[in-house]
């Protein structure tokens, strides 16, 4: 190399040297070579050889870090404000995944005793923290470079950990932080081969980053529902698991767990990676020696019939943070419905239902029918008067007890109800939108109790106003039949469907219903104040009664609304000031509510028909399959320690548990 200095000593005949001091120019040259003026020896000049990819402007750089005590790690040679190199530099600039320059900054560093450190030096702001030149070279998929800087004592356990390396939603590219999982979501099967089994430094698949996630969750995390893109990382995950296995590696990398108790198969039936999911759920190598690896195992096969075993491994509830439950109970998880209809999860449920499910949830609907009986008896053929009223005789005998059944299961379904919202909120904290489709069906058995309770404390306070919270109490009573239509498959799809109306059409157009019912409301009630006539439009209805007339808000409210029907009375009117305002405020109302939201309801309306026509089969099997496991939790431990030993076709292997 051009004015390249002997390692040991400084050559006497072929080169001049004049040094003073560190601010004194320094000359290195041979016979016909150019001189270097340390000068031109700076940060700039390595960093613009490195970008042009020309190794002769790193002539004199050897003599002058050596002169100087220097390394390129020095921080005359970084970059002052993310600790970039000039080997970062360089790598960043391949062309044609070449740059002659990082042999050079290699050898150099090598000469200096710095090799190690400026290979595995990475950024230290914020946004790139912890990248590496390994992690540079493996996202330029640059095999070559990848080999050398391995061979050359590359950390393949360094973390990128920088912001935009996170999975936080925002501009950035998550992929696992390790330079593993970098070449596994940028598929790259050579270098991941490689980085597994190599000669000098050999990545480990239990390698987690700093979310706990390993190379397998990073892949989960990465695919997406796509055919092709499932496909691809389908077969990164298989490649990966086989070559581990061939390794000989004794732990099982499908069973680590992230930082949130996640393995791999939960983590994607989190996330809702369906197309991910399946392909792991039905995972089965042929060869006899990955049998291990396998989650399902072909028995036999005969034409286009053939008996299978699944592994329930991480699946079934009998584990704390089962598949099944993050799916059933995760109201975020996209595919939901869908995911339920993948093997074994769809027979893992009827097995359920049918076994125990279906005769306790039967058994719960009679009594439920049952206390409803008792509860609308006692309502019906309650005393008149102000209680609490005396037992005198044998009716009273019988209401008395009807009136302790009808408040003992309300303290029932007050409790079974919050813990069952508490289980849904605990799963799906912090967001509250979790518990809507819980509590269109729980919260009403739940309002129902609190109502009947408050009734209770009246009723022995001796406040007449009991009645009221009774019959509020009993109308939702029969509301919560509804609940048990979906035991059965057609109410249970007619279900759904109102259930999508109510919470989706039906809320949307009371929220701008309601707007416009209270402005108006207001305009016409200040309209009636304002008018000198309006104070004696009261008449006397018969018996001596004043009428309510449109200066009070709560009366004007509710004629308003009978407008928005058609059943609204205009007689008032002949007494009334500003008629002709009036009169603009009700065609604007009628125009707004009757004729454009209530068309426009309807339309919504049949649009979610049509819309979720096709899905709401799989709704109800979601709500079925919410009801199965709640069922089960019900259950004592013992019992339910027993179920999971009854399952239909059950087989042990290997420590696993099967279900043909």
């Amino acid at each position: 190399m051009k004015g390249r200095m002997d390692q040991n000593r400084l050559p006497t005949q072929d080169c001049t040297t004049l040094a003073a001091t560190k601010d004194t120019a320094i000359q290195i040259h041979s016979p016909g070579d150019d001189v270097v003026d340390s000068a031109t020896v700076t940060r700039e000049r390595v960093f613009e050889a490195a970008s042009e990819r020309d190794k002769t402007k790193l002539n004199g750089l050897l003599d002058y870090l050596r002169i100087n005590e220097m390394r390129l790690t020095s921080p005359e040679f970084t970059d002052e404000e993310d600790g970039k190199t000039a080997l970062m530099k360089a790598l960043l600039h391949l062309k044609d995944g070449k740059n002659n320059t990082i042999e050079e900054i290699l050898d150099i560093a090598e000469q200096t005793g710095d090799l190690r450190k400026l290979i595995n030096t990475s950024y230290n702001n914020s946004d790139y923290n912890g990248q590496t030149a390994l992690h540079i070279a493996i996202e330029r998929r640059s095999f070559d470079h990848v080999k050398l800087l391995v061979q050359k004592g590359a950390d393949v356990k360094a973390k990128a950990d920088g912001k935009f390396f996170q999975d936080n939603g925002e501009t950035g590219f998550y992929f696992g932080e390790l330079p593993l999982s970098l070449a596994a979501c940028t598929n790259q099967p050579d270098i991941v081969s490689f980085l597994i089994d190599n000669e000098y430094r050999s990545a480990d698949l239990t390698d987690q980053d700093s979310q706990g996630n390993t190379v397998l969750h990073a892949l989960v995390v990465i695919a997406d529902n796509t055919t092709e893109n499932t496909d691809m990382f389908a077969s990164m995950y298989d490649s990966i698991l086989i070559q581990h296995n061939k390794l000989e590696k004794k732990r099982n990398v499908q069973a680590i767990e992230n930082n949130q108790g996640l393995t791999p198969l939960k983590l994607a039936a989190t996330l809702g990676k369906i197309g991910l999911l399946k392909h792991m759920l039905k995972q089965e190598f042929k060869d006899k020696d990955m049998e291990k690896l396998s989650r399902k195992l072909t028995e036999w096969h005969y034409g286009p019939v053939q008996s299978s075993l699944y592994d329930m491994s991480f699946i079934d509830t009998n584990e704390p943070n089962s598949v099944l439950k993050i799916i059933v109970y995760g109201s975020d998880i996209p595919n939901r419905p869908q995911m339920l209809q993948i093997e074994p999860l769809r027979s893992i449920l009827q097995d359920k239902w049918d076994r125990f499910a279906f005769k306790l949830f039967w058994t719960k609907f009679s009594v439920y029918v049952l206390y409803l009986s008792f509860f609308t008896a006692v309502a019906y053929y309650r005393k008149e008067g102000k209680p609490p009223f005396p037992i005198e005789g044998p009716l009273d005998i019988l209401r008395c007890v009807g009136e302790v059944i009808s408040v003992l299961g309300a303290v029932w379904f007050l409790f079974q109800d919050t813990t069952k919202l508490i289980t849904v909120f605990k799963r799906n904290f912090p967001n509250l939108k979790a518990l809507y489709p819980v509590g269109f069906y729980e919260g009403p058995f739940k309002l129902q109790a609190l109502l009947l309770l408050i009734c209770a404390v009246l009723y022995f306070r001796g406040q007449r106003e009991y009645v009221a919270f009774m019959v509020l109490s009993l109308a939702l009573a029969w509301i919560n039949l509804l609940y048990y239509s979906r035991g059965s498959r057609r109410l249970g799809i007619y279900s759904v469907m109102v259930q999508r109306m109510i919470l989706g059409d039906l809320l949307n157009f009371l929220f701008v219903y309601s707007i416009l019912l209270f402005g108006f409301s207001f305009a016409v009630v200040a309209l009636m104040k304002q008018s000198p006539s309006a104070h004696n439009n009261d008449t006397l209805a018969e018996g001596g009664k004043k009428e309510k007339s449109y200066d009070s808000f709560s009366f004007t409210l509710l004629e308003m609304f009978k407008f928005t029907i058609g059943m609204g009375n205009l007689e008032f009117t002949d007494q009334v000031h500003y008629q002709e305002v009036f009169y603009i405020l009700l065609i604007f109302y009628t125009v707004l509510t009757y004729i454009l939201l209530f068309n426009m309801l309807i339309a919504l309306m049949g649009n979610t028909v049509e819309r979720i026509s096709k899905e709401n089969e799989r709704i109800w099997n979601l709500k079925r399959a919410f009801t199965i496991l709640d069922i089960e939790r019900t259950l004592p431990i013992g019992r339910r320690l027993k179920r999971y030993e009854e399952v239909s076709g059950l087989e042990k292997r290997d420590d696993r548990r099967f279900i043909r």
